[in-house]
């Protein structure tokens, strides 16, 4: 269990250097673009995948491409998150996306629908709307952007994970899929920041690059502790995934609350106990 909870803390360690980043001056756009400098590299250098799968007639190039899009714009709008609502909201939500992900198994990949499923997917859905809400505090813009955020972190990785299914199912294996997301997501994100070097609304930093290495080595960490968690327990991939999940809300939610004295009404923080009541139930349905 020790992959897990290192992957845990590299997790919670993403949203805190999001977090900081403002504070330190780090452009997280930019940071995000570095960040998959470092993990592209570093999934060729350990994982050394092979692409000659990538070559197959049958090869899912429309859900990459797709994936190559939206893990950078998630990844800024995680950022933008976790500025706006905090790290236990944004935790939770990303964490609750895995109901998209398991509504898509029901819907398309023939898993059958189990009655602690079911109520494990009510539960979540309950959690969401209990983190998002809130009563309004400072300008209408602000509070419209501490829910917004939230579901779209939730809508966005629970999009991700369908894609991911959908590649996995397509025969692709895990190093080889993570290293073309990698490479695409790499020029996306490049291209947006050129676009704002080129408009006038950012210029490339040192202390940026820097920041964007740190959350490249963090990010990619979070994945490889993930697999080897996986692989130390292969009987037990329930156990992995609840523990990983309820992980990370639960030291994010500590982390929040502790560290960045984030505000919760009794509403969010009930929010917060039925996302996890909700993976108990999902994992071990």
């Amino acid at each position: 269990m020790i992959y897990v909870l290192l992957s845990v803390i590299c997790s919670v360690l993403v949203s805190v250097l999001l977090k900081l980043a403002r504070r330190f001056e780090v452009d997280v756009g930019q940071a995000i673009a570095w960040n998959y400098v470092v993990a592209s590299a570093l999934t060729a250098l350990l994982l050394q995948p092979s692409l000659a799968s990538m070559r197959e007639p049958g090869a899912p190039w429309f859900a990459l491409a797709g994936l190559g899009v939206l893990l950078p714009t998630i990844f800024l709008v995680l950022g933008a998150s976790v500025r706006h609502a905090g790290i236990v909201r944004s935790d939770a939500a990303q964490r609750l996306s895995l109901l998209l992900s398991l509504l898509a198994a029901f819907l398309w990949f023939g898993e059958t629908l189990t009655l602690a499923k079911g109520l494990g997917v009510a539960l979540g859905l309950l959690a969401l709307g209990a983190m998002v809400w809130r009563h309004e505090r400072g300008t209408q813009r602000d509070a419209a952007a501490g829910w917004l955020y939230p579901l779209l972190v939730f809508a966005g990785f629970g999009t991700i994970d369908v894609l991911l299914k959908r590649v996995a199912a397509a025969g692709v294996p895990l190093g080889t899929s993570l290293q073309v997301m990698f490479a695409l997501s790499l020029l996306v994100a490049f291209a947006l920041q050129l676009g704002r070097v080129a408009l006038g609304r950012a210029r490339f930093t040192l202390r940026s690059l820097f920041g964007g290495v740190l959350l490249g080595l963090c990010n990619f960490a979070n994945i490889l502790f993930y697999l080897r968690g996986h692989r130390a327990l292969p009987q037990h991939p329930a156990l992995v995934f609840a523990s990983m999940n309820l992980g990370v809300v639960a030291l994010g939610a500590l982390v929040g609350l502790l560290l960045f004295r984030e505000r919760l009404s009794r509403l969010n923080l009930g929010g917060v106990l039925l996302a996890l009541a909700a993976i108990v139930l999902i994992a071990g349905g």
